[in-house]
């Protein structure tokens, strides 16, 4: 037995895991904009309302840059409080058991890796859209994360007039359309809904391209809110990925939207050996 842990500026989930299975899950608000310790607090009494005696190890996605070794988190997005928090001894201290500490979305690339649509693959970029643009690789078989678990933030790639996290998250349904993508149905027709997708799915095909030049991947898999409306986006993604100067590179890519549920719960769990 395992706990899995993901840490948001939102939403705060822990569960339960046996086995590779989701035996429980707990969805809290996170308290973002409380103390230091008032958002630790928060992780364990989560973590306690799943506590059994025969968990053997915690794991835990941070939306931060990790020492993932001595499992220290820095600059916590949406959390501004935590600076600079000893989150591995903290948990270890408190629990008594192992804790594996690590970037949230490199939870979701070894979930997805190891029990979602990324399982027959070698070499991924999983990419979560959302609030922001995250991305995690898996390469040969393994989560590569670089020196302080940032490695392939592509992100902040300078892109256009910015970066591509401008154009390729929710900041982008802000800034033109004044809603999350979420609400578009709700609040526009649907020729705007269509004109919206299809320049969010062009910018993300940009982006597509992108990720094929640096990492030349077997699969992309996305995962996020914003993935849920995959079908929206897909047609114009796709049309721009088409264009990329190789066909034969993008004619054996396979991009695939993650439809396992809490696949970064999972993710996390394996941070413990």
């Amino acid at each position: 037995m395992k706990i899995g842990v993901d840490v948001g500026g939102t939403n705060l989930r822990a569960g339960l895991v046996d086995g590779g299975q989701l035996i429980e899950v707990i969805d809290v608000n996170c308290p973002a904009d409380g103390s230091e310790q008032e958002v630790m607090e928060a992780i364990f009494d989560v973590i306690g309302r799943l506590w059994i005696p025969s968990v053997m190890g915690i794991g835990v996605g941070i939306p931060s840059l990790v020492d993932a070794e001595k499992g220290i988190v820095y600059n916590v997005v949406n959390i501004p409080s935590w600076k600079k928090v000893y989150l591995k001894e903290a948990l270890e201290n408190r629990f008594k058991v192992e804790v594996g500490i690590n970037n949230d979305v490199n939870c979701f690339a070894l979930g997805t890796h190891c029990y979602g649509a990324g399982q027959s693959f070698q070499h991924i970029v999983a990419i979560t859209l959302g609030t922001g643009l995250g991305a995690g690789l898996i390469i040969n078989d393994r989560l590569y994360g670089g020196n302080n678990t940032g490695a392939g933030e592509i992100g902040c790639l300078p892109y256009l007039e910015h970066n591509f996290e401008y154009y390729c998250s929710n900041a982008f349904f802000k800034r033109n359309y004044h809603c999350c993508a979420a609400d578009l149905s709700s609040k526009f027709d649907e020729k705007t809904m269509v004109r919206a997708w299809n320049e969010f799915g062009q910018h993300l095909g940009r982006l597509v391209c992108a990720v094929i030049d640096a990492y030349d991947p077997q699969a992309i898999v996305f995962g996020g809110g914003i993935s849920r409306s995959f079908d929206c986006f897909r047609p114009a993604m796709l049309a721009e990925v088409s264009r990329f100067p190789f066909p034969e590179t993008v004619r054996r890519l396979r991009i695939l939207r993650e439809e396992t549920t809490h696949v970064a719960l999972l993710g996390a769990s394996l941070l413990i050996g």
